[in-house]
């Protein structure tokens, strides 16, 4: 069974997809009473769920007024968000903004399901048992090869 933060991140994307502008507008309060949740909820999803690994800019503004406005990151090519994705990755990258960043590949069908699968459980905490920072150096090193490969090779 999905939870409240599965379904308010669906309905978000769901309006991203309609709109052709590939940005939205929200008010926190509007969305959390249409679901019958906290604002704060609102805030976790927007969080968590629309980070830049997953292809997303979040603006905010407070006030009476005030809005979140969501974008998608609109590249020329995929060469040219393979390059982004790099960058994010250097010189130190998390299991969660790794796995991000491979639901983004995903998603842009730069790799397949079963490839991802693979990503995911080679950059898995438990296989690069070293301490942190470490760890996190050569999840990068792994991701940034993997990368350099999917923009030259393919």
């Amino acid at each position: 069974m999905r939870n409240i933060s599965d379904i308010i991140e669906e309905h978000l994307k769901n309006i991203l997809e309609e709109n052709q502008s590939n940005s939205i507008e929200i008010k926190r309060s509007e969305i959390a009473d249409q679901f019958q949740c906290v604002p704060s909820q609102i805030n976790y999803v927007i969080k968590t769920r629309f980070t830049v690994e997953k292809g997303y800019i979040v603006e905010s503004k407070r006030g009476g007024g005030g809005y979140i406005r969501i974008s998608r990151i609109q590249h020329k090519n995929n060469a040219d968000m393979i390059e982004e994705v790099m960058e994010l990755v250097q010189p130190r990258v998390s299991q969660g903004a790794a796995t991000d960043v491979v639901e983004r590949l995903l998603e842009h069908r730069l790799i397949s399901r079963r490839e991802a699968l693979l990503i995911k459980s080679m950059i898995d905490r438990e296989v690069l048992a070293f301490p942190l920072p470490l760890r996190d150096e050569v999840r990068s090193r792994m991701m940034t090869a993997m990368l350099f490969t999917l923009k030259y090779k393919s």
